[in-house]
């Protein structure tokens, strides 16, 4: 609340006090005419006279008594690490319990950023780099790191088969069979494909 609303609060509570003054019964005409309960009219009442014009400004509504409240020492931690290497809630939050054993929520140092104007760095802060430049992930070839795991569950469960550690890997026979496809052109096939093609029946060809 700025300064002029504050004044503006004040002029109409003292207006409030001082018509209920020249009016017979001036607590219950005021407080209907204004829409204002008898208790809040009576503390109003009470403030101004016991601190005059100062008393009728909006008092702050927080608790005089925190005890939950983040003590003082964690947060100049809080915010020392925010300024100092830039960290955000995550990483206080684990640089504080790893190394000064503080638990505190990562909603918590958030808040705290937020009520001291850091949830932000500034924009001539930027990110430091990490020394190693990024690559796009890319292969000469369309499945060329194409890799498939298939497990067979009825021979796994079946009876007297505990192991299956003898058996040749699905994914090692599916890898070669894969760079021997790759390298094959689109005209000719490949042996592999020879191989498998062979395995099924005719009607299926």
């Amino acid at each position: 609340m700025t300064k002029n609303e504050q004044n503006r609060v004040v002029a109409w509570r003292l207006k409030i006090l001082r018509q209920a003054d020249d009016l017979p019964r001036g607590v219950a005409q005021t407080c209907r005419h204004f829409g204002l309960s008898r208790k809040t009219f009576y503390k109003w009442r009470a403030r101004h006279k016991t601190h005059g014009e100062a008393g009728l400004c909006n008092r702050p509504r927080i608790p005089h008594h925190s005890p939950g409240i983040t003590p003082r020492p964690v947060v100049s931690k809080i915010l020392y690490l925010r300024e100092r290497y830039r960290f955000g809630p995550a990483r206080v939050t684990s640089y504080l319990h790893r190394f000064h054993s503080m638990d505190v929520a990562r909603s918590t140092v958030h808040r705290i950023l937020i009520r001291y104007g850091m949830n932000r760095l500034p924009v001539n802060q930027k990110r430091r780099s990490t020394g190693r430049p990024w690559h796009r992930y890319e292969k000469p070839q369309p499945g060329h790191r194409l890799q498939v795991d298939v497990k067979s569950w009825k021979e796994s469960l079946a009876p007297g088969n505990a192991s299956t550690s003898s058996r040749p890997s699905t994914i090692a026979r599916v890898s070669v069979c894969s760079k021997s496809t790759t390298s094959a052109t689109r005209s000719q096939p490949s042996a592999s494909w020879m191989r498998s093609s062979a395995d099924f029946p005719s009607e299926c060809s």
